[in-house]
């Protein structure tokens, strides 16, 4: 049930991976932590805690590698980050989708972003930047301000790559009138190293735009870390139609 592909993205410069889990179901686009590849997922019990959602054929599980994440923490220059990320998210977009909706034979299937920490970025990015090609985000102890990584270098890259930054400004049109017929589920342990004000500020955004969206606060016994995640992520996937 497991298949995997590489390419050279033209985009990045580098080689991407994409790594698939099932056979039938809606497609989840399941981004990495900030250091994680595609495989993340089967290393961690992330997988595991869907597995009975993939083995009934109710959704398949893809993962890429999380490039621009990896260079976040990485020390790299701000503007080289924020430029990647811009990268990153074109990838995505014009490589990942195309490859997805391709495995699945439907050339407009509607695609689950999923994630958590800065892959909970990715995911609310994906759904924002794209909703003609994303239906649902799932955030899990999100990390929406990445301005601790700039040091003052504020970019254009930057702002467009950040919803949280972007979206009060956005004008209206399609993007917009799309996103308003979409959700985005922000779920957030109260527990150790966890920041739900980081999910009340992306919720108060959405709000404001009209956008759908719903925080979810699982308790101070819910941490930002794995088994919170692998609590999280089956509720929501069996949740999906």
């Amino acid at each position: 049930m497991k298949e995997t592909t590489h390419w050279r993205s033209e985009r990045l410069g580098e080689e991407i991976q994409l790594v698939r889990w099932g056979w039938y179901g809606a497609p989840v686009l399941l981004f990495p932590t900030a250091g994680g590849d595609a495989e993340e997922c089967e290393r961690r019990p992330l997988l595991s805690s869907v597995w009975p959602l993939v083995e009934a054929g109710k959704v398949k599980i893809y993962s890429c590698d999380s490039l621009a994440g990896r260079a976040w923490v990485s020390g790299a220059g701000p503007r080289h980050c924020a430029w990647l990320q811009n990268r990153f998210d074109a990838a995505v977009y014009h490589e990942i989708v195309p490859a997805i909706r391709a495995d699945c034979r439907s050339t407009d299937i509607e695609i689950v972003a999923a994630g958590a920490s800065i892959g909970a970025f990715n995911a609310m990015a994906s759904l924002c930047r794209h909703p003609d090609a994303f239906r649902l985000a799932v955030c899990m102890s999100g990390t929406y301000d990445l301005t601790r990584f700039l040091a003052g270098e504020f970019s254009l890259d930057f702002y467009f790559c950040s919803p949280i930054h972007f979206l009060p400004n956005l004008g209206e049109g399609s993007q917009i009138d799309g996103l308003r017929r979409r959700f985005a589920i922000l779920a957030t342990g109260e527990g150790r190293w966890e920041d739900p004000e980081q999910s009340w500020r992306m919720a108060h955004v959405l709000g404001a735009r009209a956008i759908p969206n719903r925080v979810d606060l699982w308790g101070k016994e819910y941490d930002h870390d794995w088994p919170t995640w692998s609590r999280m992520l089956p509720h929501y996937l069996a949740q999906i139609g």
